[in-house]
């Protein structure tokens, strides 16, 4: 599951993951970044990982398909969690984007949304 989370920062997609991301979760992120697109603003990220297990096939591959088609688009990227594999998660991310990424541990999400600027 997805949870967008308000902020007053325009250009910034702040969700808190839980459990696994379907296709619709996806969705929900996904016209999100749409908006900020149209105002042609970088999308920053925050990601908060709460008993999060990864994505279903759907929407790995749909979350694959649009993040492919606007790499460039993305700005900062913070990650935020508690698990190891999270945090590969996140460096990998790195290779395939020219965004700054950053994982930060769950007691570090204060320091997170500071450097995100939310």
């Amino acid at each position: 599951m997805i949870q967008l989370v308000n902020t007053t920062k325009d250009n910034l997609v702040a969700t808190i993951l839980e459990g696994k991301i379907s296709k619709t979760d996806v969705k929900l992120i996904h016209s999100r970044i749409d908006e900020i697109l149209k105002s042609n603003q970088k999308v920053d990220f925050y990601f908060e990982m709460k008993d999060f297990h990864g994505y279903d096939l759907q929407g790995l591959w749909a979350d694959i398909k649009v993040d492919a088609s606007h790499l460039s688009d993305y700005g900062r990227m913070a990650f935020v969690g508690e698990k190891k594999w999270q945090e590969w998660a996140a460096k990998a991310t790195d290779f395939f984007t020219s965004s700054e990424v950053k994982f930060f541990d769950l007691k570090e999400k204060e320091e997170a949304k500071k450097w995100i600027g939310q």
